[in-house]
């Protein structure tokens, strides 16, 4: 029995002890409400609306301190480099520079037609290893037909 209370009191101390340290720490107490652990399959990327970004915009130029900017961006999960950014088109061409844009570069209209090309000039070079070939073999069948027709002919005349 003294044995039993004495892991109780034991447990309970290293219980004490670890939440003293927690408290000593400054970490807050568990929250009841634990995050989903799921990761999902593929994360949704964020698109941010024009007029949403001029409102941001408007805010952080109304603030008038760094610390004001950065809380601004941390309470609307952002980063510098998206104002940076999008000051800059906004600077390029206003309402029509902030909607949002396909990532990537931009498509090459020459494109379509340099793989055309690609295309043919492959197909010119494989059929001109063919033409090699098959003159290659008709001038072989051409030495050999001319050195059996002259020794048919040698032998037809002896006979």
């Amino acid at each position: 029995m003294e044995v039993l209370q004495d892991m109780t009191q034991r447990e309970e101390m290293a219980g004490s002890r670890a939440e003293g340290a927690r408290r000593a720490e400054g970490a807050r107490e568990p929250s009841p409400v634990r995050p989903d652990p799921e990761v999902p399959e593929k994360p949704v990327r964020r698109k941010f609306t024009a007029e949403y970004k001029l409102k941001i915009l408007a805010e952080a130029d109304a603030c008038e301190t760094p610390s004001e900017i950065c809380a601004l961006l941390r309470r609307e999960g952002l980063y510098s480099s998206h104002l940076s950014r999008w000051r800059s088109r906004q600077r390029a061409g206003a309402l029509g520079a902030l909607k949002p844009r396909k990532r990537g570069p931009e498509p090459d209209p020459v494109v379509p037609f340099r793989k055309r090309i690609n295309d043919l000039e492959r197909e010119n070079e494989r059929l001109r290893k063919k033409l090699t070939q098959a003159e290659t073999i008709i001038d072989v069948q051409k030495k050999v037909s001319g050195l059996l027709g002259t020794q048919a002919e040698k032998g037809n005349g002896e006979s």
